[in-house]
């Protein structure tokens, strides 16, 4: 089956979370046929490519993200013929569908594992494990090799008597970290990304692929983070390289996702003379809320922080050869309209909801690199806001709880931090009617659908004029047609002192200007107008107000709460 292939700088990509977007046979999870079922959809959007999330055979301790067989569908999900017919149709409609491959860590479950805990030396060999600190020999486990803190709280080390060693996993308990110091290991994942590739897939998102080389000594840590410390390990460029060449997937549209990464780890990742990836997830603009580096504990966005991270990475990665993917939500995230500000009046024109949404994909649109959109966002879907944690499924959010609750905050706060913070915000069910279950199953969905569903859905945006949805379609069409936005240079642009929370800047190329401005002010504000040079030529090419700000003599430009606009030259 040929690939679809395009030039990712003129691209838009779709996630689908597929165990909440449409579910066809009423069990409550979404699943194959239910994507196929709305490829018509993602086509009127525009979008170029749809990445699925794992559909593998998972026990789904991790949303799917602990794979216990990497060549096979879960029957939750369908059948591989309903995958190779979900890969024809969107090919039909050119549409290049991309895959999760998630080979830092496999299920517990997995084949591999359980030969390992078998006693096959050659799998054991897959694995991370270690002897404990401490130990009198075989049977005693001594304590943990090293005071790791894994990502979904508790010891990054567990003991395992069937191997006599502590296998480590930097994420949940039943996610063992592969040793990719083994070349088989890297034989085997290569061959997975092969098998896929065979079958028609056009792409590939590489889950936490920054974590996969682990540093030549383990030690401790001051706090037991190591992210930074296994981050960015010192074969992780040789090592995708080499997977790049094996699977034969040099050119093919690729992205990694970065934890804990550096700008200048990016930049190596996504040049094209070093055959690794076309892009990067990274996610520091996504903690310019979180008080004190800590997940858990909340404050108001830091827009100070946020402009100065996406001016040193758009710069940076411009300088440098790099690419950026471009995205403000995914399956591990709260919702953005949510975070920054759009908590009023959900389905309503000209509502807080309505401004941060639209102001959010103006930033996402018009910046250097390739835009993600995640399933919902196009709706302006909004956190779940459940009243309970048993609403809950996701396990870091219920360990999360748990650890409030026993350092001392009260149900209450400790409830409304998760509600904050959840990964369940990006995961519940796809808002496509007003109806039941928000048109997503026809049975009970797997997690509940949040309150907002009566006027943030498709049916209710699609054809209208001012929507969410139609609003995003315009932005889809301008990202295909302005060779600026795929190509043009990016500088970014002094605001003034009266503008602290407004993000603004350029992008340029031949003779073509393009000036985005983007709010995050509950108030009004007015932008210096010097930096932005907005002279004669230029015409408002987009906004998320119905006219555009009062433009002073002196060029400054008088924004309205939230305000976004782009110019063009």
């Amino acid at each position: 089956m040929a690939a679809i292939e395009r030039d990712f700088k003129r691209s838009v990509i779709y996630q689908v979370y597929v165990k909440s977007f449409c579910d066809s046979d009423g069990d409550g999870v979404g699943d194959l046929p239910g994507v196929t079922s709305k490829l018509d959809y993602l086509a009127a959007l525009g979008v170029d490519y749809v990445w699925l999330t794992p559909f593998y055979p998972s026990p789904q301790r991790d949303g799917g993200y602990d794979v216990s067989d990497y060549r096979a569908v879960d029957p939750l999900f369908g059948t591989m013929g309903d995958f190779d017919e979900l890969v024809a149709q969107a090919h039909r409609r050119g549409i290049g569908v991309m895959l999760d491959m998630v080979l830092c860590h496999t299920s517990d479950r997995h084949a591999w594992f359980q030969r390992a805990l078998a006693g096959e030396e050659r799998f054991r060999r897959f694995y991370i494990l270690r002897d404990g600190r401490g130990s009198s020999g075989p049977g005693d486990p001594g304590e943990p090799p090293t005071n790791w803190q894994c990502a979904f709280g508790g010891p990054a080390w567990e003991w395992e008597p069937r191997l006599g060693k502590w296998y480590l996993h930097m994420h949940d308990v039943s996610q063992p970290d592969l040793d990719w110091t083994n070349p088989e290991v890297r034989r085997a994942c290569a061959d997975v990304v092969r098998f896929w590739k065979e079958r028609g897939v056009d792409g590939f998102r590489f889950d936490v692929v920054s974590l996969i080389s682990k540093p030549e000594v383990f030690e401790d840590t001051p706090d037991g983070s190591c992210r930074r410390l296994v981050a960015d390990g010192p074969h992780v460029h040789e090592y995708l390289q080499e997977l790049v060449a094996q699977a034969g997937i040099d050119g093919m549209l690729t992205v990694g996702e970065m934890a804990a990464t550096t700008l200048g780890n990016c930049i190596r990742y996504t040049r094209p003379e070093d055959h690794e990836l076309s892009m990067t997830f990274s996610f520091h603009h996504l903690k310019v809320d979180y008080a004190d580096g800590d997940k858990w504990a909340l404050k108001e966005p830091d827009i100070a922080e946020l402009r100065r991270l996406f001016r040193d990475w758009q710069e940076g990665m411009q300088a440098g050869g790099g690419w950026n993917a471009l995205f403000w939500d995914n399956h591990d995230q709260p919702r953005a309209v949510t975070r920054f500000g759009g908590r009023e009046g959900a389905g309503e024109r000209g509502s807080s909801w309505d401004r941060v949404g639209k102001m959010l994909a103006v930033l996402s649109f018009t910046m250097q690199g390739t835009p993600y959109i995640y399933q919902g966002d196009e709706l302006g879907m909004a956190n779940a806001g459940y009243a309970s944690i048993d609403a809950y499924a996701d396990v870091e959010s219920v360990n999360a709880y748990r650890l409030l609750v026993e350092g001392g905050a009260s149900a209450d706060e400790a409830l409304r931090i998760v509600g904050e913070r959840s990964r369940d915000n990006g995961r519940t069910p796809m808002q496509w009617t007003g109806g039941h279950a928000a048109g997503f199953t026809d049975g009970k969905p797997w997690l509940a659908v949040p309150a907002t569903v009566g006027k943030v859905n498709a049916e209710a945006e699609d054809g209208v004029e001012g929507s969410m949805l139609e609003f995003y379609r315009d932005l889809v069409r301008l990202r295909h047609d302005l060779p600026v936005l795929a190509e043009g240079r990016v500088r970014f642009l002094d605001a003034g002192a009266g503008a602290p929370k407004v993000i603004a800047f350029e992008r340029t190329l031949g003779d073509a200007r393009l000036v985005s401005v983007c709010s995050f002010d509950a108030r009004a504000c007015t932008v210096d107008g010097g930096d932005l040079a907005l002279g004669d030529g230029y015409r408002r090419l987009a906004g998320n107000y119905d006219d555009e700000p009062l433009r002073a003599d002196d060029g400054s430009l008088a924004l309205r709460p939230q305000e976004a606009v782009v110019y063009l030259q």
